[in-house]
């Protein structure tokens, strides 16, 4: 192998790397989003009639520390025992 390949092979190889990372930093935020999606819907609704000018609604406070509560009692509720389980 010249230098001039050696080279080329390392930069592909931590483009590679770099890559997965960034797919992996993906699939985590979208995971996190999906598991907390009605609670961050809420709070960046919140956060933007803030900024907006306006009083935040006092329903999308609700809404939001409701669905956090819900979230909260279904993480506890679920683990690797209940994998696969649906739960209505």
């Amino acid at each position: 192998m010249t230098k001039l390949q050696s080279r080329l092979t390392q930069r592909g190889q931590g483009m590679t790397e770099y890559i997965i990372i960034v797919a992996l930093i993906a699939v985590a935020a979208i995971g996190v989003y999906s598991y907390f999606g009605q609670t961050i819907k809420g709070q960046t609704a919140g956060m933007a009639a803030e900024m907006a000018g306006k009083t935040a609604a006092t329903g999308q406070a609700t809404a939001a520390g409701a669905a956090s509560k819900a979230e909260s009692s279904a993480a506890k509720t679920s683990n690797l025992g209940t994998y696969g389980n649906e739960q209505k």
